[in-house]
C-alpha cells in the first residue's frame, strides 16, 4: 500500500521538525522536509501532500509573538495553496509552535484564514514548562484522536506560551462543535484548572483543539516525543507491550491518508 506524504513545514527556528519527521515515518507514512520558501518558490507544491505537519520550536525567534511571524507569512504568500489544501479535505497538524501558527492563521478553531479567534498567551507561572504531563483525551471529531476518547495519556510539554484564552462565546462554540480534543489532567483523570497539572492556566484546561472538519488539530505537548517506549522516563517499570501514548495520534493520521 502507497505510504501517504507528509510534508513537514521548515523555517528558522523550528526545531521538532526531525522527530516530526521520524513520528511519522513510524507510523507508515513518507516524510519530506519542506522549507517554507521552496512553497513560496513554487519548487515544492502543497498539492503533492496528503499531510501537513507544522513542528514545535521558535519560528523566526518568535518574534513580535509566539508563531506570528511564520502565519503571517503563510497567509500572506500562501494563502490559495492552503486553502486548496484544506478544501480537498486533507490533514493539518500543528505541535506547540505549530499550534501557535495554527491559531494565528486564523486555520483554528473555524478554519477562517486572516481571522484570529484565540491566542497561546504566557504561561501563568511565568517562565518555561519542560515536564511530563497527564492529558486527558475527549471525545471530538478529530481525525487524529480517532479511539483514543475517554483516555489518559503520558505527554511533555515544552513551551513558555501555551495559555488557551479566547472569548467565552469562542470556548462554548468549541466545546459545543466537538472540536476539544485534549485537556490537561490531574491525578483523578479530571480536567485540570491548577499549576501544576495545567502548566499553563488554559481556560477549561484546554491543550489541544481541531477545527469542525476535525482534520486539523493543534496542540501544545509533544506527541512526536513519545513514539518509542523508551522515550518515557519511567519505561522500564511498563509491561513489556506499552505502545507509546504519541504514536497513536500519527497512525490515525496516516491511516485515514491512506483513504484518501
Amino acid at each position: 500500500m502507497k505510504r501517504p506524504r507528509v510534508c513537514i513545514l521548515r523555517t528558522d527556528g523550528i526545531n521538532c521538525d526531525e522527530e516530526t519527521f521520524y513520528a511519522f515515518e513510524k507510523a507508515g507514512a513518507e516524510s519530506q522536509m519542506v522549507h517554507v520558501n521552496q512553497l513560496r518558490g513554487q519548487k515544492k507544491q502543497l498539492a503533492d501532500y496528503q499531510i501537513m505537519a507544522l513542528p514545535g520550536g521558535f519560528s523566526y525567534g518568535d518574534d513580535v509573538h509566539s508563531g506570528k511571524v511564520l502565519a503571517v507569512e503563510l497567509t500572506s504568500f500562501l494563502k490559495e495553496q492552503l486553502s486548496e489544501f484544506v478544501a480537498s479535505g486533507k490533514l493539518m497538524i500543528g505541535i506547540c509552535n505549530g499550534f501557535q501558527v495554527l491559531v494565528r492563521t486564523g486555520l483554528l478553531p473555524y478554519q477562517n484564514l486572516g481571522n484570529i479567534e484565540a491566542t497561546l498567551t504566557t504561561n501563568d507561572s511565568g517562565h518555561f514548562e519542560c515536564r511530563w504531563i497527564t492529558l486527558r483525551v475527549e471525545q471530538s471529531h478529530c481525525v487524529f484522536t480517532r479511539g483514543m476518547a475517554g483516555s489518559l495519556i503520558d505527554i511533555q510539554v515544552a513551551h513558555g506560551e501555551g495559555k488557551f484564552y479566547a472569548n467565552p462565546s469562542v470556548i462554548d462554540q468549541i466545546e459545543k462543535n466537538g472540536q476539544m480534543v485534549f485537556r490537561y489532567a490531574g491525578m483523578d483523570g479530571k480536567p485540570a484548572s491548577l499549576y501544576p497539572a495545567n502548566p499553563n492556566g488554559s481556560l477549561n484546561a484546554i491543550a489541544g483543539i481541531c477545527d469542525p472538519t476535525g482534520r486539523i488539530m493543534g496542540m501544545m505537548p509533544h506527541p512526536e516525543r513519545y513514539v518509542e517506549k523508551t522515550h518515557h522516563p519511567n519505561w522500564r517499570r511498563m509491561p513489556v507491550n506499552t505502545v507509546p501514548h504519541g504514536l497513536a495520534i500519527f497512525k490515525n493520521a496516516v491511516d485515514y491518508a491512506r483513504q484518501m
